[in-house]
């Protein structure tokens, strides 16, 4: 799913910005994943907070969740570059998602993720 996404942004920025749409692209999936991830940990915090269970505190869940952004950045930078990034071009080329939904989904995330660090 993400690699599609992936694919979307890249060819949609490709004509307007040419090689600059990778660093977009690659920008645009941290993001996303970053952001959904920060959803379910604020999630899981909220339902622990919420169930009286004291599993970690705020000052350790922003800890893991900065460990957690550098493993994602570095493990999309080695997989999104090279020989990879071409094979899923000509996999899912004819494949179009709409970029407005693209440019939401992330920004839906963080607000819910925020609601829910709310909670907490």
């Amino acid at each position: 799913m993400l690699d599609t996404f992936y694919i979307s942004i890249f060819n949609y920025y490709k004509k307007a910005f040419g090689k600059k749409s990778l660093s977009l692209a690659l920008l645009y999936i941290n993001f996303l994943e970053l952001s959904i991830i920060l959803a379910l940990g604020a999630f899981f915090m909220a339902f622990a907070n919420q169930m009286k269970m004291l599993v970690m505190s705020s000052t350790k869940f922003w800890v893991l969740f900065s460990l957690v952004t550098a493993f994602v950045i570095s493990k999309n930078w080695m997989r999104y570059n090279g020989k990879k990034r071409i094979i899923l071009n000509a996999k899912l080329k004819g494949q179009t998602t709409s970029i407005y939904l693209l440019w939401i989904l992330p920004f839906g995330c963080l607000v819910l993720a925020f609601i829910l660090l709310q909670v907490v």
